[in-house]
């Protein structure tokens, strides 16, 4: 597991500029993407911490603030964490693992990770769930997305840059199963269609799901 997330981190420090470049306003021509973000800050509104997971060059974490929430992004690589620093100096980024977070239990208000477990196995994402779970305050609110489905891609070119990743795509049914098993409640998944031209394409998930009011971290 720690040899994949390195595999993971090295990916991304050596692509994070040209990520910046491709993809700094990806969620502009994505109405569902924005339609999303808007019923989450609706339903954190007022609430903090908030964290954004995974948050790569801070873009997602930039719309969210643009709606009023106080918000920082987390990512495991510094290569990215620098590119966000650059176009957003208003906003904290730190570097993170989400299957190791370091956060107390029940300190986070609302947590959003998207594609932050695209390169997860199977047990990698139980374990993002279940740490997920844990730092969540009770009632806090958990959004992410997904590519639907049950094929694996390998790349070792991406954006120009020699890289080694592998992108994993998760059934519903799975994802429903171990959110549950994680102690999650009020499970809504979000489907839609590609947007044609502007990324790949694969059938989409948006995830809603909500730590329990009262509820305490699962035994491990």
């Amino acid at each position: 597991m720690k040899t994949r997330i390195k595999t993971i981190e090295t990916a991304y420090n050596t692509i994070a500029e040209e990520w910046a470049t491709a993809f700094a306003n990806e969620h502009d021509d994505k109405p569902k993407d924005i339609e999303m973000f808007k019923r989450f800050a609706h339903e954190m509104w007022g609430r903090v911490p908030v964290w954004d997971f995974g948050c790569g060059i801070g873009n997602t974490t930039r719309c969210l603030r643009d709606l009023g929430l106080d918000i920082s992004g987390l990512d495991l690589s510094d290569k990215m964490l620098e590119q966000a620093r650059q176009l957003y100096p208003g906003i904290h980024f730190q570097k993170g693992n989400m299957l190791k977070l370091d956060f107390e239990t029940g300190s986070i208000a609302g947590i959003v990770a998207f594609y932050a477990i695209i390169h997860f196995t199977e047990e990698m994402v139980k374990e993002a769930f279940l740490e997920v779970y844990r730092v969540l305050e009770p009632g806090g609110l958990f959004l992410f997305t997904f590519h639907v489905g049950s094929k694996k891609m390998y790349l070792n070119k991406f954006l120009g840059k020699t890289v080694n990743i592998e992108f994993l795509f998760f059934t519903r049914s799975f994802i429903f199963n171990c959110l549950s098993e994680a102690g999650f409640e009020s499970i809504d998944i979000v489907e839609r269609e590609p947007y044609i031209g502007k990324e790949f394409e694969s059938q989409r998930a948006y995830v809603f799901a909500r730590k329990k009011a009262g509820g305490s971290e699962q035994t491990r």
